[in-house]
């Protein structure tokens, strides 16, 4: 058999325009390209996404990779002009236009697709570019479905959705057994509404996630950013079922090399954050880092509530928040012990950091995998989407992390600066934050040995190449209409 590694073929990526769906995936372009230099890459973006993309990719071989800019949709109804992705969205409310606009580029996409100079073997996309399994399909090409969700949250909402478990819940704090997962149990709060509301069938969140699981189930396979030994049992779960393909390809974030940085519009300003955290290393310090994404909405009075609970506990702390209100003199009279930091912030870079002891986290995929692959343990602060449910797996699956909210088993809700106080004390000083933070050390390990030679996510990686380039691939059947129903049968 012809080395893996040697092989040659043509892959195509097109990343959503949000940085947290894009980042996974130019990690895994820098892998391919260190463990397949044979295989060329072109991937498909928009010009005001371009730079970012095309600086983060300079540490990789660029003579084999094309970055080819479509044009975004103008005059997008509820769009304001020039936005083209999450980052300049006004509000987060617009999500769901700005998703439903990309179809608007489908034509364009494969006027262009068509007209590359090497026949293309396979087609990552993001999953909420539901439309490019369409025009996979058209071209024969096989459509890999990129998941920026965890194999448990994929699992579980599956579950719930063929077992119909949001039917006949008659509070939002009501604790339901999962029917595959007896062990595991969600309150319908853990769901933005888009997912339980009686009128779901006709907002258009929900017909946008209907559409992409569509497309999911008409995918050739799926690649998630996760490895095997994290979350086996829910992995076992596609593959026992009969689903499409899965491929554990993760942490991709452990893909970076020690000179790669994936950088925004300000990649030099380091400074700041950098030498106060190698300050507070010095003076033996430990440091809670702060963050809840790009895209969080929190209310003002919840805001509030936070900056108590860090000024009383005690701990030094690094909070990353792009917004300006902040409390009256709040800086001034934490600035011995903490820093808000509103410039870029790698955050990988500060995970990484030996000061850094725990992450209070929105808890994000991608931030999740970050910090359990750094060994830092979680204090779970759910928003929206997946968070809930990542906040779960972390809390009660994994043992890596502790709750904000300790109404019952509930996991998501308004968190008072009290009680943050004393939880974010224990997770960075207390006997609890100990047991956590040993057990975000062993999954670091994990994850780690997963991703080196011959890991499962090595393994899974090797295999998914071999087989894209084998050219000897079904073609893809022809994709249906999407279906008019709102029963989620599986979630890809």
């Amino acid at each position: 058999m012809e080395s893996v590694s040697q092989s040659t073929g043509h892959a195509v990526f097109f990343p959503f325009m949000a940085k947290g769906h894009t980042i996974p995936l130019l990690h895994l372009i820098h892998l391919l390209r260190r463990r397949f230099p044979h295989l060329s890459v072109t991937l498909f973006t928009t010009a005001a996404n371009r730079p970012f993309i095309s600086q983060s990719l300079l540490d990789s071989d660029t003579d084999s990779i094309s970055i080819i800019d479509l044009s975004f949709p103008q005059n997008v109804p509820g769009l304001p002009a020039g936005v083209e992705s999450t980052d300049t969205l006004p509000s987060t409310s617009l999500l769901p236009d700005l998703w439903a606009a990309t179809e608007l580029m489908q034509p364009e996409f494969e006027k262009q697709l068509q007209s590359l100079p090497h026949p293309v073997n396979f087609l990552i996309s993001d999953m909420f570019l539901w439309w490019t399994v369409e025009s996979a399909s058209k071209f024969g090409i096989p459509r890999i479905n990129f998941s920026g969700m965890s194999n448990f949250s994929r699992a579980i909402v599956s579950s719930i959705n063929q077992n119909k478990l949001f039917d006949g819940i008659k509070s939002s704090d009501e604790m339901i057994t999962v029917t595959d997962f007896p062990w595991v149990k969600f309150a319908r709060d853990d769901f933005d509404e888009d997912f339980w509301h009686a009128d779901r069938r006709t907002c258009l969140p929900f017909q946008l996630i209907m559409k992409s699981i569509h497309a999911a189930t008409n995918s050739y396979g799926l690649i998630v950013n996760s490895f095997y030994e994290l979350e086996p049992t829910f992995c076992n779960f596609s593959s026992d079922r009969g689903m499409e393909m899965t491929w554990n390809i993760g942490p991709l974030c452990l893909a970076q090399t020690s000179t790669q940085k994936l950088q925004t519009q300000q990649p030099n300003k380091t400074g700041t954050w950098l030498e106060w955290l190698e300050a507070k290393l010095r003076r033996g310090e430990p440091v809670l880092y702060v963050a809840f994404g790009s895209q969080a909405e929190i209310s003002s009075e919840q805001m509030k509530e936070i900056e108590i609970g860090l000024e009383e506990s005690g701990v030094s702390f690094l909070w990353a928040r792009k917004d300006k209100e902040i409390g009256d003199g709040f800086e001034e009279r934490v600035k011995e012990r903490g820093i808000v930091v509103r410039e870029w912030v790698d955050q990988w870079e500060v995970l990484n950091h030996e000061s850094v002891k725990g992450f209070l986290s929105h808890c994000g995929w991608n931030s999740v995998v970050e910090s359990l692959s750094c060994g830092v343990p979680v204090l779970a602060f759910p928003l929206v989407a997946d968070q809930a449910l990542n906040a779960r797996m972390v809390v009660e699956e994994l043992r890596a992390g502790m709750r904000t909210v300790e109404c019952g088993g509930l996991v998501k809700g308004f968190v008072k600066g009290k009680g943050l106080q004393r939880l974010v004390r224990e997770l960075v000083e207390g006997e609890k934050g100990k047991e956590v933070r040993k057990r975000a050390m062993e999954i670091s390990e994990m994850a780690k040995k997963a991703m080196a030679e011959n890991g499962s996510s090595w393994r899974d990686l090797e295999q998914l190449v071999h087989k894209m380039c084998s050219n000897k691939l079904p073609l893809p059947q022809t994709v249906l209409a999407a279906p008019s129903g709102d029963v989620i049968n599986d979630v890809h």
